[in-house]
């Protein structure tokens, strides 16, 4: 027995319109057509589906069975077709796209131009915030962000997470030596944010556990200053690892106080509205860039 999709959508057409030339109407085909494609599904069957007679048409108990069977066996045909559909439609539209200074610069901005060769339909838009915006008011469609989560409104895609180091120029550390513990680091000049306070606790070892909150001596509110900072030799600063992987390979910035490093790991997630009507142009955004990141 082989069916096929057609005689299937030719039953369900008969059963919905009533009758066999109100099918035929609804199909675009002849009433003498549609008679031939049902008998022949029933002769593959070895069942009859429909009992026939001059007025109306009635489901035998074998067509009431059949029925639903038929109803999903077609509507997953028609899930598949739309999936193809979709991988071969390329995205288009505008997408705009928010993250910190130093996860724009330094993990956003280094792959848009393979981006756009991939993707050239998708118009980005590319805002920095260093706080947390409200996607809604900034017209974002979705945004990077680092730490943990707090919004559950929001659907949310883990990126790839980062470790966090202490970074000094070797200038620095000619001039004022390296820091060998936490009781050292008083000694020393440290960058760090103005708020939250959250962001001063650096993933070190000491007596009260495994996160140091510091003081700075000269705090900003962005982690890209304090890393151009510590670049020109000001101090020391604890960044992420996907801002400075160029530095230490370039030996312009070494890592102090490795023997006392947490295995802490910095998350970033994807965030982005549970009913968007933008879910091809952000899965595009998200698949390319989850393996990059």
């Amino acid at each position: 027995m082989s069916l096929n999709s057609e005689a299937l959508r030719l039953f369900l057409g008969v059963v919905d319109a009533g009758s066999l030339s109100a099918a035929a109407e609804m199909l675009g085909q002849t009433a003498s057509g549609v008679s031939r494609g049902l008998q022949r599904l029933e002769e593959d069957l070895g069942v009859t589906l429909l009992n026939r007679t001059t007025r109306r048409m009635e489901l035998t108990e074998e067509g009431r069975h059949f029925l639903p069977k038929a109803r999903q066996i077609v509507a997953s045909l028609e899930e598949a077709e739309e999936c193809m559909r979709m991988v071969h439609q390329r995205p288009a539209g505008r997408l705009r796209v928010d993250a910190s200074v130093p996860v724009m610069l330094h993990c956003v901005v280094p792959h848009v131009a393979e981006f756009r060769r991939e993707y050239p339909e998708i118009s980005l838009e590319l805002t920095s915030n260093d706080r947390i915006v409200d996607l809604m008011e900034h017209r974002t469609d979705v945004a990077l962000r680092m730490g943990p989560l707090t919004d559950s409104t929001l659907h949310a895609r883990a990126m790839r997470p980062s470790p966090r180091w202490l970074m000094a120029s070797p200038d620095y550390v000619a001039r004022r030596g390296a820091p060998k513990t936490v009781e050292d680091l008083a000694g020393h000049e440290l960058l760090g944010f103005t708020q939250p306070e959250s962001l001063n606790v650096w993933p070190l070892r000491h007596a009260g556990g495994t996160g140091y909150l510091i003081t700075p001596t000269l705090a900003t509110s962005s982690g890209e200053t304090q890393f151009q900072l510590a670049l020109l030799g000001v101090g020391i600063a604890c960044v992420s690892d996907f801002m400075v992987r160029d530095e230490i390979r370039a030996g312009r910035l070494v890592k102090v106080m490795e023997s006392e490093y947490t295995d802490h790991l910095q998350p970033m997630h994807a965030v982005y509205h549970r009913n968007t009507q933008l879910s091809r142009r952000i899965a595009c955004f998200l698949d390319f860039y989850a393996g990059r990141i």
